[in-house]
């Protein structure tokens, strides 16, 4: 069944709030994917500060945080001392460097991670367990931030492990969710290794980011790479997909999956379900619609 909500403010007064609003609603939605959460959010600068990349990791059994901090200097020219964060499964290492530079250098000194994120804005969360717990495990309530976006699971294609959690965030600081199933993911993952492309798990859904961040490493913007995803992909779904200054709904050709968007001055949010949207500032006067099938919704920031 799965949950989606994402937020992406255009009231900087409301970037200190982002967490706390997050927080709500995911915890709204909780009962749709009871099995992990994931969260991303853009612009947290206590976990990625001005002038730093970071890469969000899943450590392999034996590393700890500490360990991965040392190895991670160690690997960077220069020896800068990375800010390391530990959120369960999830660890977020920052430093001043570029963001392709971090991501090798997290990879060679963590032989055996999972890179599940990366950028110069972005910290992505995965864990397994209830989303609640969550959402404390990653202190999202304190998170500042101009956009972010989260997931409940309820399995279907894949095992759950914070490897198989959402969102999948496979480019630069670009992030998918996606609750329904695709139904010739087998075909277009096997199509896209032909390529190059490296996968992480099994989970259909993943198919759907690594085509998508295929797109836009081409040149496409998120309005032309979702079209062309609903050109070249059967299954059911509603994907919320953001980037470095986008944020993009789409769904199927029957929009089996509930989806709903509200909009105002202030704000743009999309969720699985209206009461995840209850609870944020102005929503009365909030414009509220469900999106079209095969419609893509894109915002830029």
């Amino acid at each position: 069944m799965c949950g989606i909500v994402g937020l992406h403010l255009r009231d900087p007064g409301l970037y200190p709030q982002l967490g706390r609003l997050l927080e709500t609603m995911l915890c709204q939605v909780a009962e749709r994917g009871p099995d992990s959460a994931g969260v991303a959010v853009y612009g947290d600068r206590r976990r990625c500060p001005e002038g730093h990349a970071a890469v969000s990791v899943l450590l392999p059994p034996g590393v700890t945080p500490d360990d991965a901090a040392a190895a991670v200097r160690a690997a960077l020219p220069g020896g800068p001392d990375p800010l390391v964060t530990a959120a369960g499964d999830t660890t977020v290492i920052a430093a001043p460097v570029g963001t392709a530079e971090l991501v090798d250098a997290v990879r060679t000194a963590v032989p055996g991670g999972t890179v599940v994120g990366s950028g110069t804005d972005l910290a992505v969360y995965k864990g397994t367990g209830a989303p609640a717990d969550l959402a404390r495990t990653y202190d999202l309530r304190s998170a500042q931030g101009w956009q972010g976006l989260a997931h409940t699971r309820m399995a279907t294609e894949s095992a759950v492990t914070p490897q198989g959690c959402h969102p999948f965030s496979v480019g630069p600081d670009q992030c998918l969710v996606h609750n329904g199933s695709f139904a010739n993911h087998a075909t277009i993952r096997r199509e896209l290794r032909a390529t190059g492309v490296e996968f992480d798990s099994d989970n259909d859904s993943e198919v759907g980011a690594r085509f998508v961040a295929a797109r836009l490493a081409r040149g496409d913007d998120l309005d032309t790479a979702l079209r062309l995803l609903c050109e070249r992909f059967d299954g059911f779904y509603t994907l919320l997909v953001t980037s470095a200054d986008g944020f993009a709904v789409v769904r199927d050709a029957i929009a089996c999956k509930p989806a709903v968007i509200a909009e105002t001055d202030a704000w743009v949010a999309m969720a699985s379900e209206y009461r995840a949207l209850a609870g944020l500032p102005g929503v009365e006067h909030a414009r509220l619609y469900e999106p079209e099938p095969e419609k893509v919704y894109a915002w830029t920031r």
